[in-house]
């Protein structure tokens, strides 16, 4: 299935600097106008639902990449790409996260405080298990021995990185939010629009500049991406079914755990001090973030439709700022 990504593992993508700058502007844009929702009593609000919290952080963070590493043995696509699919797993969640747990009819409050804290706890985990299962694959495959990517992850690196493009922009929406409530109230939709479209057009435009690396990879790696996405979301639902959470509940465990941040995923993969444009890692995470969207509507599409016995819709609450 995968003879088709022969010779992927070599490709490097070349960007300018003014288009990697615009990738940290873009992620960054995106990183405030989520934070920009997020209030300090999202963060107390965990203790709501103590159970449900620690299940997801532990789905996002302890499970799926677990998962993702056996699912990576499992199917053996080429190196660059299994390490772009082992990256995506340990990424926190995305930033439509929210909006397809409200179209879902899951607890919209815990999506909102599992969010916050993955963000913040992504500065530490993210860079902690890549270098944990990406090191791993390194050792446990031969292949990967003849890979164009750094042998020893450089950790620190990473996570200084994930850091300034997460960690920032999380706290500066966050002082915005609380500080200026009614200009948050007044352009928050828009800025969400605004961070969609830049959040597809930066996917796209990382496409489109290096369509031609890829025209023969995009129904493989296409079948990777479905795979993946159905082990993402399922292992997400299946943690709240065996933790016996509520229903609206598990449905945000499956969204939070099977919704990742491509675009963080793609700007490391561009940083020149890390994988510096590995062709195999970079169409994996493009993909994955279009793919996410329509799996993610599509999904809500069907959830929205099948009514909760279960009276615990949780909605957002409305907090005041103190």
């Amino acid at each position: 299935m995968f003879s088709l990504l022969e010779g992927i593992d070599s490709i490097r993508l070349n960007f300018s600097e003014g288009s990697l700058l615009f990738m940290n502007i873009t992620l960054a844009a995106i990183m405030f106008g989520v934070a920009l929702e997020i209030r300090i009593q999202n963060f107390r609000d965990i203790l709501k639902y103590p159970k449900s919290a620690v299940l997801g952080v532990g789905s996002q963070f302890i499970i799926l990449p677990a998962l993702t590493f056996l699912l990576v043995i499992m199917l053996n696509p080429p190196a660059s790409v299994a390490m772009g699919m082992i990256l995506i797993a340990a990424c926190p969640g995305g930033n439509i996260s929210n909006f397809i747990s409200s179209l879902s009819k899951a607890n919209v409050a815990l999506s909102v405080s599992l969010t916050a804290v993955a963000t913040l706890s992504a500065t530490l985990m993210t860079p902690l298990n890549f270098a944990l299962w990406g090191g791993m694959y390194v050792r446990y495959s031969a292949r990967a021995m003849h890979l164009n990517i750094p042998i020893e992850i450089d950790f620190l690196q990473m996570a200084q990185t994930v850091f300034i493009l997460l960690g920032i922009p999380l706290l500066l929406g966050m002082y915005v939010g609380n500080r200026w409530p009614e200009f948050t109230k007044k352009y928050l939709k828009r800025i969400k629009i605004a961070s969609v479209v830049l959040y597809l057009s930066f996917i796209f435009g990382a496409l489109y500049a290096n369509l031609e690396h890829f025209a023969g990879s995009i129904l493989p790696i296409g079948i990777l991406v479905f795979l993946l996405n159905i082990q993402t979301l399922s292992s997400g639902y299946l943690v709240g079914i065996i933790g016996r959470v509520s229903r609206p509940d598990r449905r945000t465990l499956s969204i939070e755990t099977g919704i990742q941040n491509s675009g963080l995923a793609l700007i490391l993969i561009f940083n020149p001090k890390l994988f510096n444009g590995n062709g195999g890692m970079a169409f994996m995470a493009a993909w994955w973030g279009i793919w996410q969207m329509i799996s993610g509507l599509v999904l809500a599409a069907i959830l929205s439709r099948i009514k909760i016995p279960e009276m615990q819709e949780a909605k957002v609450p409305v907090s005041t700022n103190e």
